[in-house]
């Protein structure tokens, strides 16, 4: 059983190796999204100039966008009560490291306690915001945020960086609970599962994937200095991977190599 930690503190990915991740379904894709846009609103928020706190206040709408499909609040709780239930399957096997384990299920514990506390309505404080929905309606505009279209917004983002942390606190308080809890299935999604080495013939790789024990994500691992990266299609049930040529993608449209690539395969369950 991997070690568990505080949810927005994992250890950063090998700088010697680039990982290539694939959702095999709808949840796990939204899962996906919403954790890249949730480190992207950290990263910013935590830089003091204003073009941060612009590309900050963005990652937050495209959140409260993808939010707003379905009940992204109750498939997070289904998720959460799924690993925990098979946390504490691990219980009875031996060898398993008990201390690590009730960590892990007391994390998941206080994320369900959390996320159910917030309630099914906990995003319509930012919903309703009159601030945050001038700056949507402007966003579909090509430049449509500039200083003479949004002068309040404007205004806000010259404002002293204490004052702009203040509303930034107050947005991120609304998002914690859910976005800490996708962030922390994603890690135990990735983490319970290993890497096995394999080859993909000629740039092409396929897999078929066992009916009993759907898989959720495909994780390609490739050293960072190769000119390859991977192309994948397919569903839960059967996938293709393909390796393209692609050092120099801005002017050149990658092509199927035909040289053998060794790489390594996760399937997460």
């Amino acid at each position: 059983m991997p070690e568990t930690g505080q949810t927005t503190e994992r250890a950063e990915p090998s700088a010697t190796t680039i990982i290539y991740e694939q959702p095999l379904n709808e949840r796990m894709r939204t899962f996906l999204r919403l954790e890249f846009l949730y480190n992207q609103t950290l990263y910013h928020r935590q830089q003091p100039d204003t073009w941060s706190a612009r590309a900050a206040v963005a990652s937050i709408l495209e959140m409260l966008a993808i939010t707003a499909r379905g009940d992204i609040r109750s498939d997070v709780l289904k998720e959460l009560e799924r690993q925990m239930a098979a946390m504490h399957e691990f219980q009875s096997r031996p060898g398993v490291d008990t201390s690590r384990l009730h960590a892990v299920l007391e994390n998941l514990a206080r994320l369900r306690t959390e996320l159910n506390a917030a309630g099914a309505l906990f995003m319509q404080k930012l919903r309703d915001s009159e601030f945050l929905n001038a700056i949507k309606h402007r966003t579909a505009i090509p430049g449509g945020t500039c200083e003479f279209d949004l002068p309040d917004f404007f205004c806000w983002l010259n404002q002293s960086e204490s004052v702009r942390s203040a509303a930034f606190d107050e947005w991120l308080t609304v998002l914690r609970p859910l976005c800490d809890a996708v962030t922390e299935l994603l890690w135990l999604t990735r983490q319970n599962a290993r890497p096995r080495r394999e080859t993909a013939n000629a740039g092409v790789f396929l897999l078929t994937l066992e009916r009993e024990t759907p898989c959720q994500l495909l994780r390609v691992t490739l050293p960072a200095d190769t000119e390859y990266f991977p192309e994948i299609s397919g569903s839960h049930h059967r996938c293709t991977i393909r390796f393209l040529a692609g050092s120099n993608v801005a002017s050149t449209r990658p092509v199927q190599t035909s040289e053998n690539v060794p790489f390594l395969l996760t399937t997460c369950i």
